[in-house]
């Protein structure tokens, strides 16, 4: 019985060896990283992106679609239009469209000239045109930033003056 007991205490010995063993070396070992898809921010993408939006604007502010407009913005977006007051939020910004319309703004043709930024927030400058009916009412610069929201870009701050000089 005492041979037995030996190898059992052997046997028991070299199994828990055999544990430690395979436990440690888990230790050591780096855990394998799930293959993720990682996209990568393309400054170039998301300007053609932004350049599309512009276009849909522009299509908005002809088709005098105030609502459409306003949910080109981001919920929490600041308008701030030269010679008014900022507004925020969608609702106000709708609000204020429908003015711009009401007051004869038939068509603005938006001339993107840079972006800047991250795959978080996107700095555009560009020039733009405003027209009543068929005549230019104002020739202005701009800048707008845009975030990201449900997926697409949309307008989060946008700011634009007149390049005429102050009356």
């Amino acid at each position: 019985m005492k041979k037995t007991s030996g190898q059992l205490n052997q046997m028991t010995v070299l199994f828990a060896l055999c544990m430690f063993a395979i436990g440690f070396q888990s230790c050591n070992e780096k855990p394998k990283e799930k293959a993720q898809a990682i996209t990568e921010f393309n400054l170039t993408t998301a300007k053609a992106e932004i350049e599309a939006a512009n276009k849909n604007f522009m299509a908005m502010v002809a088709a005098g679609d105030s609502i459409g407009l306003a949910n080109s913005y981001t919920i929490d977006a600041k308008f701030m239009n030269a010679g008014a007051p900022s507004v925020i939020g969608r609702a106000e910004i709708q609000v204020a469209m429908s003015n711009i319309v009401q007051a004869g703004i038939t068509k603005v043709d938006i001339r993107l000239e840079n972006v800047f930024g991250t795959e978080d927030l996107i700095a555009e400058e560009g020039e733009l045109t405003l027209f009543a009916g068929d005549a230019a009412v104002g020739v202005e610069k701009y800048i707008v930033l845009w975030k990201k929201e449900n997926g697409e870009w949309k307008l989060f701050r946008d700011i634009f003056n007149s390049n005429l000089p102050a009356e």
